[in-house]
């Protein structure tokens, strides 16, 4: 596993790839994941609402910040929720529940890079996070 870029680092380097090389963005960033213990791919880490499947699990840290794991049956939904991990890895729940998801995803302009099977999930993907967040503030 490579350490994550930094998401601005990311957003930078995304604006100048074609949509072929954005897709293998996506699917690199999957796949630099942590590995998600298949024991936590059940029906209460399943997203819902997404096309494919896509499992997210919450730990803390001792500090109190919010770790996730995450993975999906389909590389590039998996490179989609590592995207949005990003965007709130490792903060501490009241960060996270504050956080403006989106618009730090907004720059990659997912709903028309991707098609809207792929993209349908990420508002679920999201409130699953905020909620998990809140549960722990």
């Amino acid at each position: 596993m490579t350490k994550a870029p930094a998401l601005a680092d990311l957003q930078e380097e995304y604006e100048f790839l074609d949509a072929d090389d954005r897709y293998r963005l996506l699917i690199d960033l999957g796949r630099a994941l942590e590995p998600m213990p298949d024991a936590l791919k059940t029906d209460a880490t399943l997203v819902r609402g997404c096309s494919a499947a896509v499992w997210v699990y919450p730990t803390v840290r001792d500090d109190g910040r919010l770790h996730f794991l995450a993975d999906s049956n389909a590389a590039i939904t998996k490179g989609i929720i590592a995207l949005v991990l990003l965007t709130v890895q490792d903060q501490l729940p009241a960060e996270i529940a504050a956080a403006e998801i989106e618009g730090d995803l907004a720059p990659f302009d997912l709903k028309n890079q991707l098609s809207s099977n792929r993209t349908q999930g990420i508002p679920n993907m999201i409130a699953l996070i905020r909620q998990t967040a809140e549960r722990y503030s």
